[in-house]
């Protein structure tokens, strides 16, 4: 999964995965963006995993652009 960076105009990084509706966080830095993203993710994939919903494919997760 591609993960979007963008830079508000306070500072702030934006980390998005567009193929995780909803999969969106903010961080002071561009890393800290990105950890609570891919946190964020996980946390969406284990719940669709566990109510039997489905997932996209794990391998090669996270790729930052």
């Amino acid at each position: 999964m591609k993960v979007e960076f963008e830079r508000e105009d306070d500072g702030r990084w934006i980390a998005e995965v567009d193929a995780i509706p909803g999969a969106l966080a903010y961080g002071a830095t561009r890393s800290e963006a990105l950890a609570r993203v891919e946190a964020l993710v996980l946390r969406i994939l284990a719940d669709r995993l566990e109510n039997g919903e489905p997932a996209p494919e794990v391998d090669g997760l996270f790729a930052a652009a």
